[in-house]
């Protein structure tokens, strides 16, 4: 079975010396395939306009890859073909290519993704196909054609939809490829397998193709089988068509983070590796490739340390595969002169850090908006304490001793932050009512913020070490240069413009006390407050929306204004299950009008239900009553078919009534 590794070099762009003095420690740990996913990462010599500004000079990307085959490690190119093409819409010359077309003009829109059966798809094949046929010294190009959810919009395609069906329009666009890459010197075609298992009908129609491969993903820990999100983490298993249709089977879990992770998930990581590889083992898969994907807000030795554990799977196939023993292995191949105990013991501190892990929609909206978390129903401590553990961490002995080891002290020091972040922000909220409720019970008191005022100059004075970390992390692999313009500086930008927001927002409500009823960045001037049960994790969105006033009007059709909405994606192995009947969420959002209806909505796949739903400005508290019935919103997940994937539509409402029960539609 191979043993490959990728990089995601698309979303930011590593130190060219970096990633090569990599290449011999991968070859060492067993490594022989390296998959690089480009997108406008590099200058591609045939498409001119496509590679962003710091993307690799052509050169470096042949270095690297002679570089890779010197130590042993052949190379495949990943070149979107389908979904995830944005890298080439975003070009004036390639934009008509895209699916997504203007229901008035016709004309193709900004984002999208390519249409199979434009006139000039061939021509951007031919010419991406050559370009990286000689780095593909594996003998393979790889096409994507992930999560390519826009089938069938364009006129051409849909045509073709209408006559053969989807899986018959999306084969044959395999089928086109793969005779575009067999004419690159008899190259093989890989493609991601996910629109497989959403369009299993597919699988047979490709057996006439010799020397494909498909490869199938799941980032979640699994047992047999892993599991399909869009149909409600249902199971499913294409090994065995794939066998029958003679399709090279990849297994593919991933060692990093999802998309605003500053850290992995390290036991979700660990145990979704192990998983894989019992099942590439049990289903005789043609290899194992371990995914990276996003890690523009981590450290990129964080991926390295995982795929140093991973390692052991082959090396020491004897061996442990629970999540301490993979980690403590993998840090001693990155850190040789980590003793046994010592690799043990870090292993099991950073396996703690789980517990405080900043992951899924629910953390993550404090990245964009404050004024969404601060008024939950939180308790600010279990973050002041996850924001002291992790500093511990960062002083931990074992990992001062280790030199290479210093991006686990700054990523340490960087999830401190961001807890003691989730802390400050809920307590100033806190800070808030309180001085609201103490104009409302002496308007002619002066107010005394002094506990917010202590809070936002201890906040302030934690920016800096902040930044110093994030610095760390990214010139762990990145050139300083760049630091600028990667997501954790740009988040700390943000983070210090609230807090001059909420300073100002302060000295304006002591001067005049009836302004802190006014909106301020930690909490709206009213916020809606409800429990959200994520029982049956899917593909879903909740919405919050408010009826404008003057669409009250009798002949006037009502408009509703979106305030807010949460993707209840959670990305963790809790949530990655049919069931989860314990899994709930506090939602707050920000209302201007208290008096203007409000209702809460579902969107996309699945259901979920809301409870304890209330209206506050932190004096005044109006409740929708029940207050403990569950509303479930939503419709149960599909369990087979093309999944609709539409973020817009709303599938059910609640509507708000704060004095008497109200009910789903």
């Amino acid at each position: 079975m191979l043993r490959a590794f990728q990089w995601d070099l698309a979303r930011q762009v590593e130190r060219l010396d970096h990633l090569l003095g990599l290449l011999p420690r991968y070859a060492e740990w067993g490594y022989d395939r390296l998959y690089l996913h480009l997108e406008d990462a590099v200058d591609y010599p045939s498409l001119p306009g496509v590679a962003r500004a710091d993307a690799y000079a052509w050169r470096d990307l042949e270095k690297l890859v002679a570089t890779a085959a010197a130590c042993g490690i052949k190379t495949v190119p990943i070149a979107n073909l389908l979904g995830h093409t944005q890298y080439l819409i975003k070009t004036p010359a390639w934009r008509d290519l895209n699916e997504l077309r203007d229901p008035v003009s016709g004309a193709a829109l900004p984002t999208g993704q390519i249409c199979p059966l434009h006139p000039r798809t061939p021509e951007l094949v031919e010419k991406l196909f050559r370009d990286l046929a000689p780095l593909c010294t594996a003998g393979e190009i790889h096409a994507g054609l992930d999560e390519s959810f826009h089938l069938g919009k364009h006129p051409l395609s849909r045509a073709e939809v209408a006559e053969a069906g989807l899986a018959a329009h999306f084969a044959r666009h395999v089928a086109r490829l793969h005779a575009a890459a067999a004419a690159r010197r008899g190259l093989r075609l890989g493609f991601w397998a996910d629109m497989l298992a959403l369009l299993p009908e597919t699988i047979p129609l490709l057996a006439p193709y010799p020397a494909l491969s498909a490869y199938d993903w799941y980032y979640h820990p699994f047992g047999r089988r892993p599991r399909m999100e869009l149909y409600g983490f249902s199971e499913y298993d294409l090994a065995p068509a794939l066998s029958a249709a003679g399709i090279a089977h990849w297994a593919c879990p991933m060692n990093g983070a999802f998309r605003h992770e500053s850290a992995p998930v390290w036991t979700d990581r660990l145990q979704n590796l192990a998983s894989w590889h019992r099942r590439a083992l049990a289903t005789r898969a043609a290899g194992y490739l371990v995914t990276s994907w996003e890690p523009h807000r981590l450290a990129l030795p964080a991926t390295t340390l995982l795929s140093a554990a991973a390692a052991s799977l082959w090396l020491t196939p004897a061996a442990p595969d629970d999540p301490a023993a993979l980690l403590a292995a993998g840090l001693r191949r990155a850190e040789p002169a980590l003793g046994t105990a010592s690799a043990r013991s870090l292993a099991r501190r950073l396996l703690a850090t789980d517990a405080h892990a900043f992951v899924g929609n629910s953390r993550w909206e404090i990245n964009s908006r404050w004024d969404v978390v601060g008024p939950r129903r939180e308790s600010p401590a279990p973050h002041a304490r996850a924001a002291r553990a992790l500093g511990r961490l960062a002083a931990d002995p074992f990992v001062l001793r280790a030199s290479s080891f210093g991006f686990l002290r700054a990523t340490a020091r960087f999830q401190a932050y961001l807890a003691a972040r989730d802390a400050f922000v809920r307590t100033t909220a806190g800070h808030v009512h309180r001085l609201r409720r103490q104009v409302s019970s002496d308007p002619a008191s002066a107010l005394k913020p002094l506990a917010l005022t202590e809070a936002c100059v201890v906040f302030a004075a934690r920016l800096p070490a902040a930044r110093a970390a994030a610095l760390a992390m990214w010139t762990a692999s990145r050139p300083a240069a760049t630091f600028a313009a990667s997501p954790n500086a740009a988040l700390l930008r943000a983070d210090s413009a609230r807090l001059r927001a909420l300073q100002a927002w302060l000295r304006v409500a002591v001067r005049v006390p009836s302004r802190a009823f006014r909106a301020s960045p930690v909490c709206g001037r009213w916020t809606l407050r409800f429990t959200l049960h994520h029982f049956a994790p899917c593909h879903q969105k909740v919405v919050v929306e408010q009826l404008l006033a003057d669409s009250a009007a009798p002949a006037a059709p009502p408009v509703w204004r979106e305030l807010h909405a949460r993707v209840l994606i959670e990305f963790r192995a809790a949530a990655a299950r049919p069931r989860t009947p314990r899994l709930r969420f506090e939602f707050a959002v920000p209302v201007g009008n208290p008096d203007a209806p409000l209702r809460i909505a579902a969107r996309c796949l699945g259901e979920f239900a809301v409870s304890h739903i209330e209206l506050t400005d932190g004096v005044a508290t109006r409740q929708h009553l029940p207050l403990r019935t569950r509303h479930r919103l939503g419709a149960p997940a599909p369990s087979s078919g093309w999944p609709k994937i539409d973020w817009t539509t709303n599938t059910a409402v609640l509507a708000l009534d704060f004095n008497s029960p109200g009910s789903a539609a």
